[in-house]
């Protein structure tokens, strides 16, 4: 087999330090790939100057900027097995009867890479690429319980909980309890906390052969149509479709 390429080994380096999901050192780059710590730190100059990584306050720590957040998210919505997704999407509207979308985690908010609107009049039509803030959205709240203790704790640490209704939670006691439910429970619920009469509940989206959350499948409705209890009647169906959802993810 060839040796790859420099740039590839690039790639290859940058790939393995995401992987871990949290901010990673130089030493940590070293320990992931194997390499010496002059080759790493060459690449990580490059992958700095290339705007693909980013040093966080202090210097010592790396994480992903936002250009490679914008590649990853273009990668996803040209994916080639965006297709079935929608299919999916479509089938469990059919089901249920309301607006369901996919989502994914984009820095701190939550981006729709899909949807799909219900036939009723009466809908709040969000486009792929919307994104929603992350702690009063029942996807949000889904990736944040799902989270590495320590990455939680550090974005929750920063990360300001303003209020867009009477039902947000802005304490971060509040959030962190009910973020310990969705684990219980296996699904996350929007009971009117982003937009007044709108209710949504999601489920993760697993890939085969892992626990990692990367996406969620969400059922989303006016109060007036379907009450959260009701929406809640629904979560077999969203499991299912997350299901079909984790296999397209396969490797």
């Amino acid at each position: 087999m060839d040796k790859p390429t420099p740039l590839l080994r690039v790639f290859e380096l940058l790939d393995l330090v995401c992987a871990t999901g949290q901010p990673f050192s130089l030493a940590d780059a070293v320990r992931s790939s194997g390499w010496p710590k002059p080759s790493v730190h060459r690449m990580l100059g490059q992958l700095e100057a290339g705007g693909l990584i980013t040093r966080e306050p202090g210097g010592r720590l790396y994480a992903p900027a936002a250009r490679l957040v914008r590649l990853a998210e273009n990668v996803l919505s040209a994916d080639t097995r965006r297709g079935v997704r929608h299919a999916v999407l479509r089938q469990l509207v059919s089901q249920v009867g309301e607006s369901c979308n996919l989502t994914a985690l984009s820095g701190t908010d939550v981006m729709y890479l899909d949807r799909v609107e219900s036939a009723f009049p009466l809908r709040m039509e969000l486009k792929a690429g919307t994104r929603v803030p992350i702690h009063c959205s029942a996807s949000g709240k889904l990736f944040l319980a799902h989270m590495a203790e320590q990455a939680r704790a550090a974005l929750l640490e920063s990360l300001p909980l303003p209020r867009y209704t009477a039902t947000t939670l802005t304490e971060r006691r509040a959030l962190e309890e009910e973020l310990a439910q969705i684990i219980r429970q296996g699904y996350a619920v929007d009971a009117e906390e982003f937009v007044d009469g709108l209710v949504c509940v999601a489920v993760p989206v697993l890939q085969a052969g892992s626990r990692t959350v990367r996406t969620a499948v969400a059922l989303q409705a006016p109060a007036a149509r379907m009450p959260l209890q009701q929406a809640l009647q629904h979560v077999p169906q969203l499991l299912e479709a997350a299901t079909a959802m984790g296999r397209t993810l396969v490797g």
